[in-house]
């Protein structure tokens, strides 16, 4: 959903803002969508748009 790698989430879930975890399991923790949603809308700023004229 945030589109980055393991490093870059570790800071991530590490910022006081993002949502506490649902659960944490063995294998890694489990967030609900809907509060990693809200965080995305809230906090991410938005991609830049793709230029048209590029291909690749």
């Amino acid at each position: 959903m945030l589109g980055v790698g393991r490093s870059r989430l570790r800071q991530i879930t590490a910022h006081p803002k993002f949502p506490r975890p649902f659960q944490t399991l063995q294998g890694g923790s489990v967030w609900l969508r809907s509060e990693v949603e809200a965080y995305i809308r809230d906090y991410r700023r938005p991609k830049p748009p793709a230029d048209e004229d590029e291909q690749g």
